[in-house]
């Protein structure tokens, strides 16, 4: 049996976990992801996904996958710099440059794997990373592998970001490094702000706008468009295909000495598989939706503010968010996983998130709005929310 020395140790450690309500468990899916989803063989109406825009499942994307797949193959069978390039993939990069103003634009098989590679492909030794201190996970391993020192502020406290640069004056070169949306919080980084403080203290800038792409500003380009950031200020952006945009995979934006540099150095773009040819051609079509149907995010944002109403007539501890995230503070763990339980019972599912992943003391329910969903059930959410959470 494959199995380590200190196997009971790791048994301890899980029993523990699961004593203080930590443990976390895969659950299975039946059929498309949607806002009515089958998970282990129940019937529920879900508030815990990403596809904020509802696009996973929509009829465009797949038939642009299925095409593409009859004429390239599932696999890509290599990594972009040899044989796994395809004219998909070149055909997304430059869409996408168009679409984020920027030089070029270079795939990357995940967002784990881009933000890691765009970090550890442009810093080393000698240079500082300024980091907001509820960053993705990510981003902070992507700092830790490149050798740079690590400097980390408080939660968008643009004074400690400047005392952080201060620190670093030494510092060869110096990247700030935010999240655009926070994914647990739900708020938007003051990336105008940020931009000032790079500015006066030479410093480079990396938005990782997962939860921002598709979702926020008309065309739906993001964080950079939400503060209407001037094309001569643009930050070095990562965003990701796997929310918004319904499908997988990521990219990152930026001039051509930025990507070239990257495709040279960025060990997570040399060293792996590029993404199958029919995910590229999928998400061209997705982007193109993106784009031109303003009435997703239109929709998302009426059924937002319609949650935030009902919350506050509940008292509900609303997070400071405006985004499809709505996190609801709960504080104990225990019980924000009793709550989600009776949620559950309702037919009704939400994420519930607990630490590590959130600070001590800050359990809470992570609900999440997609466009396909309609206000009666953003209504049914609101009822069960009351009857469990206000008696």
């Amino acid at each position: 049996m494959a199995s380590l020395p200190w196997s009971k140790q790791l048994a301890e450690n899980l029993a523990e976990r699961k004593a203080v309500g930590r443990y976390r468990q895969p659950r299975t899916r039946l059929g498309a992801q949607g806002v009515e989803v089958v998970i282990d063989g129940q019937k529920r109406l879900s508030f815990c996904s990403n596809d904020y825009l509802g696009l996973a499942n929509h009829p465009d994307i797949k038939n642009a996958f299925i095409a593409a797949a009859e004429q390239e193959g599932v696999g890509a069978g290599a990594a972009h710099l040899l044989t796994g390039h395809s004219q998909y993939h070149q055909q997304l990069e430059e869409q996408l440059a168009e679409f984020m103003g920027t030089q070029r634009a270079l795939l990357f098989s995940s967002g784990y794997q881009a933000n890691m590679g765009i970090i550890d492909g442009l810093m080393v030794r000698g240079d500082a990373i300024i980091q907001d201190k509820l960053n993705h996970a990510s981003l902070l391993d992507g700092a830790r592998l490149s050798d740079a020192d690590l400097l980390r502020y408080p939660h968008v406290d643009m004074s400690r970001l400047h005392k952080r640069l201060h620190n670093a004056a030494m510092a060869e070169h110096k990247l700030i490094v935010t999240d655009g949306v926070f994914s647990m919080d739900g708020d938007i980084a003051p990336l105008p702000e940020i931009i000032t403080e790079a500015k006066q203290h030479k410093a480079a800038v990396l938005l990782d706008d997962a939860h921002g792409l598709g979702v926020l500003g008309e065309y739906g380009r993001g964080t950079v468009e939400h503060y209407n950031i001037n094309q001569d200020e643009l930050p070095i952006v990562m965003g990701t295909f796997g929310k918004a945009f319904g499908t997988a995979g990521a990219f990152v934006a930026a001039d051509e000495e930025v990507i070239e540099t990257l495709i040279q150095q960025a060990r997570t773009y040399v060293y792996t598989t590029a993404q199958p040819a029919a995910i590229a051609a999928a998400t061209v079509a997705s982007l193109k939706l993106v784009q031109e149907e303003h009435w997703r995010r239109e929709k998302l944002h009426t059924l937002i503010a319609q949650f935030r109403s009902g919350a506050k007539q509940l008292g509900l501890n609303l997070m400071d968010s405006m985004t499809a995230i709505q996190p609801v503070l709960i504080g104990d763990d225990k019980q924000a996983i009793t709550i989600g339980k009776a949620l559950e019972e309702k037919g009704l599912l939400v994420g519930v998130i607990r630490p590590p992943t959130v600070p001590e003391g800050s359990a809470r329910l992570r609900i999440t709005f997609s466009a396909n969903h309609t206000k009666q059930q953003v209504t049914q959410l609101l009822d069960a929310l009351a009857v469990i959470c206000t008696n």
